[in-house]
C-alpha cells in the first residue's frame, strides 16, 4: 500500500450495568485508499440494541468502502432494520470517520456526539452542513488532517457520563473534549491509549455502573513505519539466500528471532553476532548483536513472551502493570513495544524447516510450535490495527 499517512484506529466499550451485551458497536475497515471508523448506537440496550448498532454498522462499512453514496446507504438502513415492537421505530444512531491515506477526511452524524478533532493538543473546530435523507437530518464535514492529529468519535453515554451520580447534567461533550486535550498535551498517546483512559474516567463518573452502553473511537495520524522480522530456517537450505535477501531489502526496523536464523543471516552476509549471557528476566533468553540488525533475539521462547506481552498491553494499554512489562529491556519486551507503539506495518520472514527441540514426540509433525506462535502474533497484531504480511520459505 502507497500512502502519504497511515490511520491508527482504535476503540474500547464498556456495557450498560448489568447488561451483558453492548448497544453500541464499531467496525474499522481499510483498503488501499483509505479507512472507516463507523460507530454506531442501538436504542435501547442488550439484545436488541447489539442486533441493531451492529446491523447498522456492518451496512454503513461494508457499502462506503465499496463506493456507495451517503444516500444510497442511509435508504439501505432505513429499509433494514427490524422495527421495535414498542416504539414503532428502527432507531440507531451513527458516526462515520472516512479517512483518505491523502489525508482527506469524510465525516457524517446522525443524531451523536459530535467528533473531537485535536491538533497540537488543541481543540479545531469542524464546519458542518446538514442535509436530510430519508427523513433523517445527516450532518456532514470534509477537511484535511495532517501527521499526528487525533480524531474521536463516542456514543452518548460518554457525554451522559455520571448524570444523577456525580454529575446533576453529565460529563458533557464540551468535558469530554477537554479532557481529549488535556490528555495530548500531557502525553504522546496512541488511539487506544486515548480511548481506555476515556473509557477510565467514564467508568468512574458512572462510580463503575454505567447507566448506558459507553463507547470511544479514536484515531491517530501517524507516518508509514514497518518492522521486519525474520524467524526460522527455511525448509530448503537452497533458500537461505534468498529469505535473507528479501529480509534486508525490506525498508523498516530489523529482527532476528531465533539462533539458527541469526547464524544463516551471519553466513549469508559474513557478519559475526556477539552474543550475551545477561538474563534480565528469567523467562527470556539474552539478546545479542549483529551489525546493521535493530534486535536480534533467542526464537519460539522469545516470541511467545512478546505474544504475551502484547495481548496484555492491547487489552488495557493504561493499565500500569502492562506499561512496566512492555517497557522492560528484555528481548521480548523491546520487540513487543516496537510492535505495539513504534510500528505500522509487519512484514515476517518465516522459515518453515521444524526445529526438532520444539516438537513434542506425540504430536503431529505439522503442528509446529513456531508456525502457531507466528499465526497467533499475527491474528493479535491484526486485531490491534497493524497491517500484517508473511512471506514463507
Amino acid at each position: 500500500m502507497n500512502c502519504k499517512i497511515y490511520v491508527d484506529a482504535a476503540y474500547k466499550s464498556i456495557n450498560k450495568y448489568t447488561e451483558e451485551l453492548c448497544g453500541d458497536r464499531v467496525e474499522i475497515v481499510k483498503n488501499d485508499d483509505c479507512c472507516i471508523v463507523v460507530l454506531s448506537d442501538g436504542l435501547g440496550s442488550g439484545v436488541k440494541a447489539n442486533i441493531l448498532s451492529t446491523l447498522t454498522s456492518k451496512i454503513i462499512s461494508t457499502m462506503i468502502i465499496e463506493g456507495s453514496s451517503i444516500e444510497d446507504t442511509v435508504d439501505t438502513i432505513v429499509h433494514t432494520l427490524p422495527v421495535c415492537n414498542v416504539r414503532k421505530v428502527a432507531y440507531s444512531t451513527f458516526s462515520i470517520l472516512r479517512i483518505g491515506y491523502d489525508g482527506d477526511v469524510y465525516l457524517v452524524e446522525f443524531d451523536s456526539p459530535g467528533c473531537v478533532f485535536v491538533r497540537n493538543g488543541e481543540i479545531m473546530n469542524i464546519e458542518y452542513f446538514t442535509r436530510e435523507i430519508e427523513g433523517k437530518v445527516i450532518k456532514e464535514a470534509r477537511f484535511k488532517v495532517d501527521m499526528g492529529d487525533m480524531l474521536t468519535i463516542m456514543s452518548d453515554g460518554v457525554v451522559y457520563a455520571g448524570i444523577g451520580a456525580m454529575l446533576n447534567l453529565g460529563w458533557t461533550w464540551l468535558n469530554a473534549s477537554k479532557f481529549i486535550s488535556e490528555q495530548t498535551k500531557k502525553q504522546t498517546l496512541t488511539s487506544a491509549k486515548l480511548a481506555s483512559l476515556l473509557i477510565e474516567k467514564c467508568k468512574a463518573l458512572y462510580l463503575d455502573r454505567p447507566g448506558d452502553d459507553t463507547t470511544v473511537a479514536s484515531v491517530k495520524i501517524i507516518p508509514f513505519k514497518a518492522v521486519n522480522i525474520f524467524t526460522g530456517p527455511p525448509q530448503n537450505p537452497a533458500n537461505d539466500e534468498r529469505i535473507i535477501k528479501d529480509f534486508l531489502s525490506s525498508e523498516g526496523f530489523k529482527a532476528v528471532c531465533g539462533g539458527c536464523s541469526a547464524n544463516i543471516f551471519c553466513r549469508v552476509t559474513g557478519r559475526e553476532i556477539k552474543t550475551t549471557i545477561e538474563y534480565l528476566d528469567p523467562d527470556v533468553p539474552p539478546i545479542a548483536y549483529i551489525k546493521g540488525v535493530d534486535l536480534v533475539t533467542e526464537g519460539v521462547l522469545t516470541l511467545n513472551k512478546t505474544l504475551d506481552v502484547l495481548k496484555s498491553y492491547f487489552k488495557d494499554p493504561t493499565d500500569k502493570k502492562n506499561i512496566a512489562q512492555i517497557e522492560q529491556k528484555h528481548g521480548a519486551a523491546m520487540l513487543a513495544k516496537v510492535l505495539a507503539e513504534e510500528c505500522t506495518h509487519i512484514n515476517l520472514f518465516v522459515g518453515k524447516k521444524i526445529n526438532p527441540a520444539h516438537q513434542n514426540p506425540d504430536m503431529p509433525t505439522d503442528l509446529n510450535i513456531r508456525m502457531r506462535v507466528v499465526d497467533d502474533l499475527k491474528t493479535t497484531l491484526i486485531k490491534a490495527g497493524k497491517v500484517v504480511n508473511i512471506k514463507y520459505y
